[in-house]
């Protein structure tokens, strides 16, 4: 019994201890996770300027984009058009290599090709010659026809140029003219409102100058797509005029065949 005594005492007081220690622990509070902040739409972005703006700065983003569906419409169709040109400089070069007359070459290439129009052109031009063989000469006569046939060339090869070319020099100033009527705007609510702190001046002026950046997006591949087509449009005139040359010299010479028999 005196041995059991002291261990009744013993675990009396650790359980004592135990329940002291719960009693007295902190309580740990559980921490909800973070939250996620929902998206927001940009209030200055193109939707405000399209929502927020009037009938003349619709008419304007609108006209800017005509203008460059216009120019991207001109880009491709002209780059499509002169690798077409070339194609048919080699397909002529080929045609009257194996061929053993103009009429035979001609008739080898393709009836949209250039080349053939030259060449129909100038057989025609030496078959009417002779109603006019007393006041000019055979070989003036062709050189102005295959003149005349390289200006055609030349001019339907322009046509489109000229719609990338307007575009490029007028379409930064319809978007500063947007900008310039958006400013406007702009000041005349915050005038109305009698409120001119940041955030009431930034959103209208931001979205007025956005007009600004549409127009040189509009100008810029305009600008560099005219100068791309003009160099590969002289690249290709070059090659023209070289089969003019050659033409010319090739009429002459079947003229003087007859002559010789």
């Amino acid at each position: 019994m005196k041995n059991i005594k002291p261990l009744f005492a013993a675990a009396f007081i650790f359980l004592s201890n135990i329940a002291h220690a719960q009693m007295v622990a902190p309580t740990v509070a559980l921490t909800p996770p973070p939250t996620v902040a929902p998206l927001v739409e940009n209030p200055y972005g193109l939707a405000a300027v399209w929502g927020q703006g009037d009938w003349v700065a619709k008419t304007t983003i609108l006209l800017l984009i005509i203008m460059s569906l216009a120019s991207w419409y001109v880009l491709v169709s002209k780059l499509i058009e002169q690798n077409k040109l070339k194609q048919m400089a080699a397909d002529a070069e080929k045609a009257f290599a194996k061929a053993g007359s103009l009429q035979q070459g001609a008739s080898a290439m393709a009836a949209t090709s250039p080349y053939r129009f030259m060449v129909e052109s100038s057989l025609d031009a030496v078959k009417q010659h002779p109603t006019v063989a007393g006041q000019v000469d055979l070989n003036t006569w062709a050189a102005q026809n295959i003149e005349r046939s390289v200006a055609t060339v030349q001019g339907n090869s322009q046509q489109g140029l000229a719609v990338l070319a307007t575009v490029g020099s007028t379409a930064p100033f319809v978007g500063l003219f947007g900008t310039v009527w958006g400013i406007y705007n702009a000041l005349v609510k915050i005038g109305a409102s009698g409120q001119a702190s940041i955030d009431k001046v930034a959103g209208p002026v931001g979205e007025a100058l956005i007009m600004t950046a549409i127009g040189l997006a509009v100008a810029v591949p305009a600008v560099l797509g005219y100068n791309w087509l003009v160099r590969r449009n002289k690249v290709g005139m070059d090659g023209v005029r070289a089969f003019g040359s050659n033409l010319h010299t090739t009429l002459l010479q079947q003229a003087d065949k007859p002559r010789a028999k």
